[in-house]
This record gives C-alpha cells, structure tokens and sequence, in this order.
C-alpha cells in the first residue's frame, strides 16, 4: 500500500531544514518523542555554548603566562654568548620585580645561534623578548609581523643593549707578529673564521675587514682585492664561531683567529691563556633587544617584558655584561676608571648603520650571488 504524503503541519524546522517523523509513528508516541528530543537538543546546543565559552576561557588562561597564585612569566630568548650574563642579571630582575610589585615573576630562557632562534621565534616560540646578534634577525621577526615597527626606538640606545669589537687570537708569543689587519695576509699566515653565510659573527669579521681595507685603500676595488687574499689564506672555514674557535684551539689549527672580543675575555677570565690583539680600526658588534609585540599582547606581560628590556640597560646589567667581556652601552658604567681600563677607546670605530644598514650589508655581501660568494668563486679558480 502506498504511503500518504506527510501533510505542511507534520514538519517540523531544526535549524534550516524540515524534520519529518516516521509516518507509522502513531501521533502522540511522535510528539512525546519530538518533545523529549527538542529538549535533548536544546540541552545540547546549551551544553555546546558553555563548551565554547569554557575553551575560549581555557585558551585565553593559557595566553596568559600567569599561574594561580597570580605570579607571572616571560619567555627570554638570546644567542648563546650572553648566557653567562644573563645567569647574573636574570635573578636580580625577578627579585626588584617581587619587590615592587609584589607578585612573583620568572624569567624562561632560550639559547642558541641567532640565526636559529630567528627562526624559531618566527616558526613559533613564544618568545617575550628577544636579544639577537644581529640587527638583521629582529627585522626578519619582524617581517613575519611578530615585532612592531619602531622597535628600535622603544629602548635605550637604539635598542643596542650588547656590545664588542672584533679582535685577533694569536698564538702563545705571538710568534707570526700579528698585530694589525694587514698581518693577515703575510706569506704563510693561516687564519681561522667561520663562513659568513651562516654564520653571524663572521659576517662582522668579514665587514670589520671590509671597513678596514676601504679605509686604508680608499677605494672597494682594493678592499676586495684585500679580503679575497685574506680568505685565501683560511684553510677551512667553520660553520660557526664555536667551530671556529675550536679548530683553533683545540685542534691547534692555524696562527690567527678572527673572533669577537667578548669570546676571548671570557675565556681569560676563566683562567685559560688566550692572548690576543684588538686593531685600532675596527667595528662595533651591536646586538639589539625587543619585545616580541604579538607574543606580549596574547600572553598579557608586556609590562613586565617592557621592564626587563629597560632594566637590561641599567648599571646594575650593564656592569653583569661587562664582566662577561662585553663593553657597556650605558654611559655611566663605560666611563667609570675600571671600564675604560678593561676597555681601552679604539680609534676608528665603526658600525654597520654607517655601512649601510644590515638589509643592505646583507643583499650586497651575504646573499647568493653577493661580494663574499664572488670571492670565494674567484679564489676557487685561482
């Protein structure tokens, strides 16, 4: 027997389409049924919208790098080389945190080369703040739309918060006499320094080499003449500072090290005989610091990320850098008797804003194709 079509008044709307019941059903078995399923239904959509509220509460709770005691977090995440300081630094912000504020706070920390943590940080480590090796890694996190434009202008001197020179590591004696540049490229003379295509400090070897041939030589086709020769005489260049510095050392490799001056203070303050020579023409190694905006603002600790980035530049840090071989930013702690002894004035000193700027340092020297490939293509055929 063929069934009857269900009449207008036997459908009913769930959500945007008509529910039929079963037409066999008898009428008041469907309508307590629709009844006890409306209800369902309703109870479901209820239970789905307190749901949602609970995830976002529970999303927005773990945003927030506070705990239930209120106490509150940063994430810091630096290249390796300040590691030391920061040991130092880190304990005394937390405690003048608690102090005036009254809430704990701890600081997580994140080391690694530059490069890498650029990287990171962009591909998400939810870094608060970030102290670099390179002005060039910050613009990367911030092309990626992490940190906001300006950010150099939202801390003291321009952000730099780090500071050293390139110097020259010799060995015991000094026998090859190498004081200057120009030494390197005496017959016979091997130098040992990392690739300055992937390696942040030897990018500031090679500009610190640049800069000198320019100013010697007056001119660029001379200054690459110079650093091509001074390549020339790498047999092996590192991957990175640390390679470097242990082909060097611990390899016993070669008679001069092109390294930061910071590295090599550090190390003589840990007793190990390293002597070396700072050229009086050379470049500053400005490392900046940033708050990571978008990481701040989801996490609801910009205050406390602004402060620590503040109190970096303080005396109370800088005199923690420096005892770590950096040289202070802070003016009142670089011209105090014991730092100008530690760090004597070098007479020509330059930086990589008076170069260029590092988007420009980085497109003519490092990228494919650029000034250091063409060397090393050149000294190849050679």
């Amino acid at each position: 027997m063929a069934l009857s079509k269900p009449s207008r008044q036997d459908s009913q709307q769930v959500g945007n389409r008509p529910f039929r019941p079963p037409l066999s059903l008898p009428y008041g078995a469907f309508s307590r049924s629709w009844r006890s399923r409306s209800w369902l239904a309703q109870r479901g959509v209820g239970l789905f919208v307190v749901g949602l509220v609970l995830s976002a509460l529970l999303g927005a709770c773990q945003g927030l790098r506070t705990t239930g005691n209120g106490s509150i977090e940063l994430t810091l995440a630096s290249f390796s080389v300040p590691k030391i300081a920061y040991r130092a630094i880190i304990p005394k912000f937390e405690e003048k945190w608690q102090r005036e504020h009254n809430q704990r706070l701890t600081i997580n920390q994140s080391y690694a080369g530059s490069g890498a943590q650029t990287r990171a940080v962009i591909d998400g480590l939810e870094a608060d703040v970030v102290h670099l090796a390179l002005g060039l890694d910050v613009q990367k996190i911030e092309k990626a739309g992490l940190i906001n434009p300006g950010w150099e202008d939202e801390a003291p001197n321009q952000a730099i918060v780090t500071r050293s020179v390139v110097a020259l590591a010799v060995r015991d004696g000094n026998p090859k006499q190498i004081q200057t540049w120009a030494d390197l490229v005496k017959p016979g003379i091997q130098v040992i320094t990392a690739d300055p295509r992937s390696s942040g400090v030897a990018r500031w070897n090679f500009l610190a080499l640049w800069n000198a041939a320019v100013q010697n030589n007056g001119n660029e086709e001379a200054a690459q003449a110079f650093v091509k020769q001074v390549y020339q005489q790498v047999p092996v260049l590192a991957r990175d500072a640390r390679e470097a510095t242990d082909t060097f050392f611990k390899q016993e490799v070669g008679d001069v090290l092109i390294n930061y001056e910071n590295e090599l203070l550090l190390a003589k303050l840990k007793g190990e005989s390293l002597p070396f020579t700072v050229p009086p023409m050379n470049i500053s190694i400005d490392a900046p610091v940033a708050v990571v905006d978008k990481n701040v603002d989801r996490h609801g600790n910009r205050a406390a990320a602004e402060a620590f980035v503040q109190y970096l530049f303080s005396p109370e840090a800088q005199v923690e850098f420096a005892k770590v071989g950096f040289r202070p930013v802070n003016p009142e702690v670089a011209q105090s008797p014991e730092m100008v002894q530690q760090y004597p004035t070098i007479a020509q000193l330059t930086t990589a804003k008076a170069m260029g700027g590092w988007k420009t340092l980085q497109k003519r020297f490092f990228d494919q194709g650029g000034v250091f490939d063409q060397i090393q293509g050149t000294a190849e055929k050679s």
